[in-house]
């Protein structure tokens, strides 16, 4: 099995951030990278109702519209569960905000080995069931040695 990843709204959101913060710009173009990857069939990439309600609440129809091309690219489309509930739950303890504890939650149940973010309340949780990472960081990590 490749490398599963679950891609948060926050982070198919930051290519529309201000891109004059280096920061920003450079996660931005690691998101992009990803996707890149995923469309060369190097990950797999996971979905869930999370996303769908997310992206659709999104005021901006041209990126509902683009995020949502991504749903078809999913390998695994997780719909609400008790289990994932129950497993929110558990991360809402650990002061997790409930839509994410909901993310992370679909991630794990769809056997997701990465979950990338650019939220940095998220990113500063130690949660030890998946590894939560921002995508500058994975390409550093995932690539670590390889000339890209």
């Amino acid at each position: 099995m490749k490398t599963r990843l679950y891609i948060d709204n926050c982070c198919f959101n930051r290519p529309y951030d201000d891109q004059t913060v280096l920061n920003v710009h450079l996660e931005a173009e690691a998101k992009l990278f990803i996707q890149n990857e995923i469309l060369k069939n190097n990950f797999e990439l996971a979905w869930s109702f999370m996303m769908d309600y997310e992206i659709m609440s999104n005021p901006f129809y041209d990126r509902q519209f683009a995020f949502m091309k991504w749903k078809n690219r999913a390998v695994v489309d997780i719909d609400p569960e008790e289990g994932i509930l129950i497993q929110a739950k558990e991360f809402r303890k650990m002061n997790v905000k409930e839509k994410d504890a909901l993310h992370i939650a679909c991630a794990l149940k769809a056997q997701c080995v990465y979950f990338l973010t650019t939220d940095r309340k998220i990113l500063n949780k130690d949660i030890s069931a998946i590894q939560i990472m921002n995508p500058l960081d994975f390409i550093r990590q995932f690539y670590a040695g390889d000339e890209l």
